[in-house]
């Protein structure tokens, strides 16, 4: 399709403000679509390694505090730091070519990761990944800006910020598929029957483990999105949807960007309630299938494609519900972009740590439904506040600057950290049990019964309470999204 023009004029109201978005009602739902698709790609090959921890510990024989490394700083350190200088190159650039690279750049490199032969070269592939994905989110959002009205912005881009938990939720089915169902030797005679002889004979596909098969299944069709991306979406013309007085305006330089986004208090407490809530929900995620493996002693298949896949729905309605309440009741409750993750949050502490402690999964996973409902609400205001306290030249850069803190803060360290107190704790325990052992005795093979239940017990409750600890920090974003509330109807001009 053609690239749109900076000449294209919208319709505009008495107050000079666009009535419509860019492109036909059903074209934009095109684009939103589109949009979603990727961000679903791009979770599903970040969260991915959510789903594999136990077997890759088990294979390259790590700790807890290793695979919280990989799940953590791995992605988190140079997806934050590319981020941003992307985000101001895509305010004067081509959106879509910067997307359409960046999902074939991500994908690849989880298809690599399926072939790392080290946790290190593991830990390589992984920091690539997240320079792809910084791509992504800065561009999209401001694309989603220029075709939809402020009206409508809030119900889109949490439409768009379904990726996170719909990704989640195909890595999860998938990622527990393949690691349960399938293995190398079954995928190399699917391909013989198929008569692919070239990819049986270019790999001992007897000898390839589940989690790497799973990477590779997961990375591939993302070559594919990118083609499709380029080919069909359209670069609206920027700021299309902003008052006419905005529209030409010079850009502006990363210190006016900070400048102005000082004087927005509401932008900044936004942030920080969503640092807190993807620093608890990314690390206890990163260990979500280990804890009902070692704690409900389920398979990863049914840890994956059932529970935590159920985990996922619930996800996805509460952050659809709380963008489009949001734009429902702009009006009437104008502060409802921070009210709707404030209280829901007050809920989701008792729901998942009385979850988390229930014996019986009747009981612990329709808690950790609505728990994961309530949740995902924190979703919506993550991408609309920072887009919606500044103009279209600054859209993209408020957004990589927000993801820079959440993901640096709440992704960096929320991994590690959950994973070495759940060592810590795993190693308390298991001295309280048998002063004899250790973590390190607890790696061997032939060790008696007796012993060896005590190390799984050890390992269950050390993870268990880790969650639980976490869980509780909850309390810090909802304080931070009452502060928002103060002064959101301002910031936003609503």
């Amino acid at each position: 399709m053609a690239e749109a023009t900076a000449s294209s004029i919208p319709q505009t109201d008495s107050h000079g403000s666009p009535e419509t978005g860019y492109g036909s009602r059903n074209y934009r739902k095109y684009i939103l679509g589109t949009l979603l698709t990727v961000y679903i790609f791009n979770f599903i090959d970040r969260t991915i390694i959510n789903i594999l921890t136990e077997p890759i510990k088990e294979s390259f024989g790590v700790e807890d505090w290793q695979m919280g490394l990989l799940g953590g700083p791995a992605f988190a350190i140079l997806y934050t730091f590319v981020g941003i200088p992307i985000a101001r190159f895509s305010e004067k650039n081509h959106r879509v070519w910067i997307i359409a690279a960046s999902v074939a750049l991500w994908s690849l490199m989880t298809v690599l990761c399926g072939f790392a032969t080290s946790f290190i070269a593991l830990f390589i592939f992984r920091i690539g990944v997240s320079i792809g994905e910084a791509g992504c989110s800065p561009p999209a959002n401001s694309i989603i800006a220029d075709y939809f009205i402020p009206a409508e912005r809030s119900t889109a881009v949490s439409v768009y910020a379904l990726g996170i938990p719909l990704g989640g939720m195909v890595a999860y089915v998938f990622g527990g598929f393949i690691v349960g169902s399938l293995d190398g030797a079954t995928i190399g005679a699917l391909l013989t029957s198929w008569n692919w002889m070239w990819a049986v004979n270019m790999l001992d596909w007897q000898n390839i483990e589940g989690w790497r098969v799973a990477f590779v299944v997961v990375g591939v069709p993302g070559i594919i999105v990118a083609i499709i991306v380029k080919m069909t979406v359209k670069e609206p013309p920027r700021g299309y949807t902003d008052p006419l007085e905005m529209q030409n305006k010079e850009q502006v330089g990363f210190g006016e960007v900070l400048k102005i986004l000082s004087e927005k208090p509401s932008y900044w407490h936004v942030t920080m309630g969503v640092t807190v809530a993807s620093f608890v929900n990314y690390g206890v995620g990163q260990f979500l299938v280990s804890f009902l493996i070692r704690t409900h002693e389920l398979s990863i298949f049914d840890a994956s494609v059932k529970i935590a896949m159920a985990l996922a729905v619930m996800a996805s309605i509460g952050t659809y519900m709380s963008g489009f309440l949001a734009d429902k009741y702009a009006k009437r409750f104008p502060k409802a972009l921070a009210w709707i993750p404030m209280l829901a949050l007050i809920g989701v502490i008792p729901m998942h740590v009385t979850g988390y402690l229930a014996e019986s999964l009747w009981l612990a996973v329709p808690l950790m439904m609505v728990g994961q409902m309530l949740l995902y609400t924190y979703l919506c205001p993550l991408y609309a506040v920072p887009s919606g306290v500044v103009d279209s030249r600054m859209r993209a850069t408020a957004v990589a600057i927000t993801l820079f803190i959440v993901n640096l803060l709440g992704y960096g360290l929320g991994p590690p950290l959950i994973g070495g107190l759940s060592t810590i704790l795993n190693s308390t325990f298991l001295s309280g049990m048998d002063p004899a052992l250790s973590l390190e005795a607890c790696k061997a093979t032939n060790l008696v019964s007796t012993a060896q239940a005590a190390c799984d017990t050890a390992n269950a409750k050390g993870l268990q309470w880790s969650m639980i600890i976490f869980k509780c920090l909850y309390i810090w974003s909802v304080f931070h999204f009452y502060m928002a509330s103060r002064t959101i109807q301002r910031d936003m001009g609503r």
